[in-house]
């Protein structure tokens, strides 16, 4: 197998996953920032929103191994095998989270007699992903593993 030298870490596939959450991120922040005129470096590691960088990441792990080690090697069944997995719970298990969320800080907040430690208090509603924002993830993902075509 040939060795693919990264620019971060020595590891060219773990460098192009990173690099696309990182972009991901900065997507978001810029989003944020363009449409409610704020940003936080939080919403730098902050889940959910669009596009998922869960997705980017993993999918861009997933092309740059069956680039650099052929579509029909384990490594490429084992990086597809998660990137399934992590976009399946990016949009069904994490949203249906962040639902449940909005519907407890709903009653949370209808509540009257709630004990000290409960008011104002509320759950952290964006979890997870839309269908369509893990499809975004994973088309930028997808664009910065062909980036392993430029070592090749």
């Amino acid at each position: 197998m040939e060795h693919y030298q990264g620019f971060l870490t020595g590891n060219l596939m773990l460098d192009l996953a990173i690099t696309a959450w990182f972009a991901a991120q900065m997507i978001k922040v810029l989003t944020d920032l363009a449409i409610r005129r704020k940003s936080s470096l939080s919403a730098l590691i902050s889940s959910g929103g669009m596009p998922s960088s869960h997705s980017a990441f993993v999918c861009a792990l997933a092309v740059s191994m069956g680039i650099a080690y052929g579509w029909h090697s384990p490594l490429f069944a084992l990086a597809a095998g998660l990137a399934a997995v992590v976009m399946y719970d990016a949009f069904n298990v994490r949203w249906s989270t962040g639902e449940q969320a909005k519907a407890l800080n709903q009653l949370l907040g209808s509540l009257e007699d709630l004990p000290p430690d409960l008011k104002g208090r509320r759950l952290k509603e964006a979890l997870g992903h839309t269908p369509f924002q893990v499809l975004m993830g994973a088309l930028l993902g997808i664009s910065v593993g062909l980036l392993t075509l430029l070592w090749k």
